[in-house]
């Protein structure tokens, strides 16, 4: 069965952020090709939610936190079991500091 996919208030947001930096930066075609592809990324965890790598810099949490990467942006997931769906807790530019 394959799991759903449950975006975070905060990852919608930061999606939101993407596309309105790219919608002034380049074009709405651009913004909305890019946040269109970020989310047909994070559809390949419904049937393969182990896919990313375990991301070290979120191991001392309770969730085990994975990521994949698309372009220049770390989609960073957890499998939430109870709730039988995968939970992207935020979309990242990898371009940026890891602490902000």
């Amino acid at each position: 069965m394959a799991l759903k996919i449950y975006w975070t208030d905060f990852a919608k947001n930061e999606l939101k952020k993407i596309f309105n930096f790219y919608k002034d930066e380049a074009s709405i075609r651009v913004a909305t090709k890019l946040t269109t592809e970020i989310v047909k990324e994070a559809l390949k965890l419904q049937q393969h939610p182990n896919i990313g790598q375990k991301e070290e810099l979120l191991e001392s949490r309770d969730q085990s936190f994975r990521y994949l990467i698309y372009k220049n942006y770390k989609i960073i997931y957890w499998t939430n079991t109870g709730k039988s769906r995968i939970e992207i807790v935020d979309v990242f530019d990898t371009r940026q500091n890891p602490i902000k």
